[in-house]
């Protein structure tokens, strides 16, 4: 196991500058997630802590030591890649002892390492099949083993399971979870879908433009986003943001699920708890137990969750309320996060950006 270090690490293709001055702690073992839209640097960034990309500038350690000088193979780390990449005329021993031979590993030595690993994610009734004989779960499984039997300090995952159906993509989330908690090693995992990042990741890493949003625990992204892109990017549906009351240089921002549906004919709120919204159903979607509401508002579309117990129809006015407690405060201008309403009125003046 071993912590991963980036100083200002910056990667340069062609005179444009993809990934820029990056400073990011890797505690040794955590599972820490990559997580941005695509074409963000998350996966250069893989690949530079990898080896398999230079970097033109800055520092990576791990473990404590450089190895900006050092190839892949020195670094003591194993990657696993969106393409599995199996050897598809070797059975499943031979694609996870493959490795073994060429560092000059006995015969009986790959053999217990083999079966050891094999045991560790499942793969041992099927050492003898070919890759083609394996459903997709399997596959990345072996991808896996072979990665894991090397005992590297570090995993790389680079959108490992992203071939992968929806189901079967729900269910190697949390083997991969179980694993780690298992190994105890230091897994760094890139992903552009944030649902995955969050059920897996204990440290998240937001990234856009190449630069890093926000460090933090999912939770904390989801509660306190440092910035806009953040709130927007984090929580599945995203935040809601809209003009600020009668302050032009900031918007408001909430969850869909703090938000409470009431009928229009219901009064305003008192506006010493709750921000109220008249607006009109324009569609709706049935999750179940709960359903989300497209809220067309004098301040734009907002989204609410609400329970289905009580079915709002399409077409029907309705007032969206909000505590003031759940609204967050951001500037205009910076995108940067203020703070919350929490306590004060809507009229309450933002002044100096002071909440």
């Amino acid at each position: 196991m071993a912590r991963v270090i980036l100083r200002q690490v910056t990667k340069t293709f062609h005179g444009q500058t993809v990934v820029k001055g990056l400073n990011l702690l890797i505690p040794d073992g955590s599972f820490t997630v990559l997580v941005g839209p695509s074409g963000c640097g998350k996966s250069t960034t893989l690949r530079m802590i990898a080896g398999l990309e230079s970097v033109t500038d800055g520092d990576i350690l791990i473990g404590d030591q450089p190895v900006n000088h050092l190839p892949p193979g020195k670094r003591d780390v194993a990657m696993v890649f969106q393409n599995y990449a199996l050897y598809p005329t070797m059975n499943v021993y031979d694609n996870i002892a493959f490795g073994l031979r060429n560092r000059g590993y006995s015969k009986n030595d790959c053999r217990t390492m083999v079966e050891e690993i094999a045991d560790v994610v499942g793969l041992k009734p099927y050492l003898k099949r070919k890759p083609s004989e394996l459903s997709g779960g399997q596959r990345q499984r072996v991808a896996l083993a072979r990665a894991m039997v090397k005992k590297p300090q570090v995993f790389l995952m680079d959108e490992p399971l992203s071939n992968l159906d929806a189901k079967l993509r729900n269910q190697m989330r949390v083997e991969l979870t179980s694993l780690h908690k298992r190994l105890g090693t230091t897994f760094i995992y890139v992903t552009h879908d944030q649902v995955e990042g969050m059920t897996m990741g204990d440290q998240i890493v937001v990234m856009s433009e190449g630069a890093i949003m926000q460090v933090a625990p999912p939770m904390e992204l989801y509660r306190e986003p440092a910035n806009l892109f953040v709130a927007q990017f984090i929580g599945s549906p995203a935040m809601n943001v809209v003009p600020a009351d009668g302050r032009a240089e900031y918007l408001w921002g909430f969850r869909p699920e703090m938000a409470v549906l009431l009928p229009g004919s219901v009064s305003a709120v008192p506006a010493e708890t709750a921000w109220s919204l008249d607006g009109i159903i324009m569609s709706r979607e049935i999750l179940g137990s709960d359903a989300l509401y497209h809220v067309e508002t004098t301040r734009g579309r907002v989204v609410v969750k609400a329970e289905t117990e009580r079915m709002a129809e399409i077409g029907e006015a309705v007032l969206v309320s909000v505590p003031l407690a759940h609204i967050h405060v951001f500037d205009r201008a910076t995108g940067k996060r203020l703070g919350r309403l929490e306590g004060r009125t809507q009229n309450h003046s933002l002044a100096g950006g002071v909440v």
